[in-house]
């Protein structure tokens, strides 16, 4: 297959095993998911889904949020992992929503990687996810499945995301970032495949002999 052509079957077996998309992270509106996906650094969606409950149960505006004393913050979130640095974020960027935005996440790439805490990653996920703007955020799961269907050379997710961009159209871009997410993480995790074990490493590459060595991001 040229890699043209594997971009094509991928995004279509992906489109056969996933076709709804529900956004991991639990939230109700563009500030709720920037919180969580903020707190999903190095942290399992899993672990962000049951920690923010009851931060947005004391604060799910900016308002309140910056209401709140940071130390408070950092508490409830202790279990996602890097509290102090996080809390300290969250507290910050809710003051400047207020302050600089009328108390809207702005739906704009510049503006939320202004934002503190607030990298790349996090902006392309809320552009995505929250406004519905064409934006490919790469995980690890992504720059990993990338590597193994070399769709990328994996030198960084900086290049993995504009080779991912460049192989597939801009209208599949949200739905399919979170599909390759899913597929990573049932199929080819990081332990159960070494780009020869799952369906779709063996359908794009029946000759290969030996795993691929992932570069890390």
């Amino acid at each position: 297959m040229t890699k043209a052509e594997r971009a094509a079957y991928i995004a279509k077996r992906l489109e056969e095993l996933y076709p709804e998309t529900p956004v991991p992270l639990d939230h109700k509106d563009p500030f709720t998911l920037l919180v969580a996906v903020l707190l999903s650094a190095q942290c399992t969606d899993v672990r962000v889904n049951l920690t923010t409950p009851a931060l947005f149960a004391l604060a799910d505006t900016p308002e309140k949020m910056a209401a709140l004393p940071v130390e408070k913050i950092q508490e409830i979130i202790r279990p996602c992992g890097l509290s102090p640095q996080k809390a300290k974020a969250i507290a910050g960027l809710s003051r400047i929503l207020l302050e600089k935005h009328g108390g809207e996440v702005p739906a704009d790439m510049t503006e939320l990687e202004a934002l503190p805490g607030v990298g790349h990653k996090t902006a392309s996920v809320v552009m995505a996810q929250a406004f519905g703007e064409p934006a490919f955020p790469v995980d690890t799961h992504i720059h990993r499945l990338a590597q193994r269907w070399k769709l990328t050379s994996g030198k960084n997710v900086v290049q993995t995301e504009r080779d991912l961009k460049r192989a597939f159209p801009k209208e599949l871009w949200n739905k399919l970032h979170l599909q390759i997410i899913f597929y990573g993480r049932e199929h080819c995790t990081a332990r159960g495949c070494d780009g020869t074990v799952c369906e779709i490493c063996r359908t794009c590459f029946p000759e290969r002999k030996r795993g691929v060595k992932t570069k890390k991001a």
